[in-house]
């Protein structure tokens, strides 16, 4: 496990969630309008979770922990950025909306959270190349979930990144070695108002992190055998050809929705997957 390369991706990550907020307005007003930030697909991979205990590991912000909220759930985010966990924080005030947040390195948390104790587990968008043991997360998911807990799981294809932002392909899909990045970038301003929360603000112009980040790269079979080995059920695996809100490549379109696809002409590729999985 690497935490010193944890250290320093949570100085790009705080850097980084001041530009993407800057953008995205008022967003407590978005929440006491009844916004919320969760996509179809996670609404129906979640399913009703009114009543249940939840955990939303890696929750940036904690706009889409808020979403979860409002359906109901007694939910806690945790996230290693001090500047993302105060931001939702105040947000949760602000909206009046009741959820509990931690700062901490994931496998921090899941060390030394009580073991089965809740109902599900939600990991979504841009996750896993920030984790740098996979056995060890999948090994705390499944010690924190009760009996019948459910792993709800959605991520951007580790496909799509062989991908440079040209689309010429860059990167090794089975890469061992940590990528050394110049930082986490404003990819909120990069996708305009594919994620943005109500009206797309122009916010911090320009934005160059000045803390580099570091990413780790993780195949569908890596992520599908760590948790079935460390006693999870997979009840389904999904792929596909869109990114939601992500305008990841040059030339992403649209195609409704705010599922955004290669440019016109190239073939389908996947660009996201999903797993649930239960204990």
């Amino acid at each position: 496990m690497r935490k010193d390369l944890h250290e320093a991706n949570r100085l790009s990550w705080n850097a980084a969630t001041r530009a993407h907020n800057s953008h995205k307005g008022d967003q407590a007003q978005f929440f006491r309008n009844g916004g919320s930030t969760l996509f179809p697909e996670e609404l129906a991979l979640l399913g009703e979770v009114h009543g249940l205990k939840a955990l939303h590991l890696q929750c940036n912000a904690g706009q889409d922990t808020l979403s979860i909220a409002r359906l109901g759930a007694d939910i806690t985010g945790v996230d290693i950025s001090d500047v993302a966990i105060d931001f939702a924080t105040q947000l949760a005030a602000d909206a009046g909306i009741p959820a509990r947040f931690e700062r901490a390195d994931v496998f921090d948390y899941l060390a030394h959270a009580a073991e089965s104790s809740v109902d599900l587990v939600f990991s979504s968008y841009g996750t896993l190349c920030w984790l740098s043991d996979l056995n060890a997360w999948a090994q705390g998911i499944a010690r924190v979930l009760k009996p019948g807990g459910r792993f709800v799981f959605i991520e951007f294809h580790p496909y799509a990144m062989v991908f440079d932002q040209d689309w010429t392909m860059c990167y090794d899909y089975f890469n061992t070695a940590p990528l050394a990045e110049s930082g986490v970038s404003d990819y909120v301003a990069e996708s305009g108002d594919g994620l943005a929360v109500g009206e797309y603000q122009a916010g911090e112009q320009d934005f160059v992190n000045p803390h580099a980040s570091h990413e780790f790269t993780w195949g569908v079979g890596q992520v599908t055998t760590a948790l079935s080995q460390a006693g999870l059920c997979v009840a389904r695996l999904d792929e596909y050809p869109y990114a939601n809100g992500w305008k990841g490549f040059d030339g992403m379109q649209d195609s409704g929705g705010r599922r955004m696809v290669p440019p016109t002409g190239m073939p389908r590729i996947p660009l996201m997957y999903s797993i649930v999985a239960q204990r």
